[in-house]
């Protein structure tokens, strides 16, 4: 099974107010390794440095506040065939669309979500090959 196939966890971001306290964090405990990815301050997280059944993750500064404060936890993607359709599923079962879906070039289509419970996540249709 690959990580970019229907109902797989695909990827995750952290979201950290110090994120060389963070970095240094998941290094020791974790042994996961941090190379820059994007925008200063960003970066890929390997869990599993250079397996390929390794789930990618980003560790980046603290985004979208939430209720006054930053986003706190981990934020996952899951992967999904066709974003429309995932998005439909989402409302129908009583989720909130967060935003539209967003086009991440080389990567594929992206929507966040909020489920019934308060926790949010995203949706990924990746364009074969990017991941």
């Amino acid at each position: 099974m690959d990580s970019t196939d229907p109902g797989c966890l695909s990827f995750f971001a952290i979201h950290a107010a110090d994120v060389d306290r963070a970095r240094a964090f998941y290094s020791a405990v974790f042994g996961w390794t941090f190379r820059p990815w994007g925008p200063p301050d960003f970066y890929l997280i390997e869990t599993v440095p250079g397996d390929q059944g390794s789930i990618q993750g980003s560790l980046h500064p603290r985004l979208e506040p939430l209720e006054g404060r930053g986003m706190r936890g981990f934020e996952c993607s899951v992967s999904v065939d066709s974003i429309d359709d995932a998005m439909k599923r989402v409302a129908d079962r009583g989720g909130t669309l967060l935003d539209g879906k967003t086009e991440i070039p080389g990567v594929g289509w992206v929507a966040r979500f909020q489920d019934p419970e308060g926790n949010q996540a995203a949706l990924v249709q990746y364009t074969r090959g990017s991941a």
